[in-house]
């Protein structure tokens, strides 16, 4: 079996996020990054499983700057094969990012092409929609599940009220979300063999930015917290007609 885990590199989950004095850019001065959570728990995790059990390689693929590579690096550690790094100097929108992944896949013959179901730094759940759209592919969106059997994979997704089992032949996309693998953390060995790991670095492929940041907005700061006696419910139902605000 031939997989593809795309990874990202996020804020790590308690940085504070600071703008720059004009508000189009997040000040990076401190911040400490990490690999996306939902694509190394689940999506490379899972991968990983999957190639225990059957046979197969696991590659990793990063859209992003030179600086990338520790984060890429923390993937071959947990158990990936090798990665790869398309190059480019900053990292840019969902579209173009969707079609540096699509033109490095296509032709290569990967039967799993796995994402985390979003990152946590913008939460858009776009990537992967748009590579297997690019390139013609089933996609399964915020999977808990996965199960391979030959060319048929069964994937669970939890809905409202239950869970759904979708029955499909690869190749496929799909997303993964929590509950589809366990964290691994890396061990020395695993450490020192990424070292020797080939990442290798190609250029993108020429494609036009179409979306640009006019600012950044950081929510407002949350209000005080209220306190309404059991008793008074008449009380309570005023604030929320009249104070209450949907977030």
């Amino acid at each position: 079996m031939k997989l593809l885990v795309c990874v990202s590199k996020t804020p790590e989950t308690t940085t504070k996020i600071q703008l720059t004095s004009d508000g189009t850019e997040i000040d990076t001065t401190g911040v400490q990054y990490i690999m996306n959570p939902y694509d190394e728990w689940y999506a490379l995790v899972r991968a990983l499983e999957l190639k225990e059990a059957a046979g197969g390689t696991v590659t990793i693929l990063n859209v992003g700057p030179a600086d990338n590579d520790p984060v890429i690096r923390k993937g071959l550690a947990i158990g990936a094969d090798d990665a790869v790094r398309i190059d480019v100097t900053e990292e840019k929108d969902s579209l173009f990012t969707a079609r540096q992944i699509a033109e490095f896949a296509r032709g290569k013959d990967f039967d799993l092409i796995l994402f985390g179901k979003e990152t946590i730094s913008y939460n858009g759940s776009e990537v992967g929609a748009m590579v297997a759209e690019f390139l013609d592919l089933p996609y399964v969106g915020d999977a808990i599940g996965l199960e391979v059997e030959g060319t048929q994979a069964t994937v669970t997704r939890d809905i409202e009220g239950g869970d759904e089992v979708i029955e499909v032949q690869t190749p496929i996309a799909l997303s993964a979300a929590k509950g589809m693998a366990e964290q691994r953390i890396p061990n020395m060995r695993g450490i020192m063999m990424a070292k020797r790991k080939p990442l290798e670095v190609v250029q993108a492929v020429d494609f036009p930015d179409t979306t640009r940041v006019a600012s950044y907005q950081k929510p407002a700061e949350k209000g005080s917290v209220k306190l309404i006696e059991p008793d008074n419910m008449d009380e309570l139902v005023r604030l929320l007609h009249e104070e209450a605000k949907v977030i």
